[in-house]
């Protein structure tokens, strides 16, 4: 595995059942949103404070109990690289078929997700340069 491909936790993932009220609450914690968008039917907001992300999403039906969060999600530099190293190199259970991309922040981002050993969910996410 390339050892500088990592370069730390990029977001982690929340599941939320209101937005106004989420980013409202983590407001008063210091947080500002940094980026909003639609993902089908669902409104995301990325709220940041200092080098924090926390992405939310409003869901039908979120957990609402200890433990909700749904993935972290790690900053990588090649995604590609990451793909090789990850899924087929170390075989990690993986969650996506290819290498995925959304529309979010300036140019949109790659990524994929896996399965750790506790059914935890890791996102590997490259943010695209303009």
């Amino acid at each position: 595995m390339s050892e500088d491909n990592i370069t730390g936790i990029q977001h982690i993932g929340l599941p939320v059942k209101d937005s106004a009220e989420t980013v409202a609450f983590y407001g008063k914690l210091g947080f500002v949103p940094a980026f909003e968008t639609m993902n089908g039917s669902s409104k995301v907001v990325f709220l940041k404070k200092g080098n924090c992300v926390i992405e939310t999403y409003e869901v039908q039906d979120p957990a609402l109990e200890s433990g909700a969060w749904d993935h972290m999600a790690l900053c990588v530099v090649d995604i590609e690289q990451a793909w090789q190293d990850i899924v087929v190199g170390l075989g990690c259970k993986c969650l996506d078929k290819e290498i995925r991309s959304l529309p979010f922040w300036e140019a949109g981002v790659r990524f994929f997700t896996i399965v750790g050993p506790n059914q935890e969910k890791i996102e590997f996410s490259q943010m695209l340069a303009l």
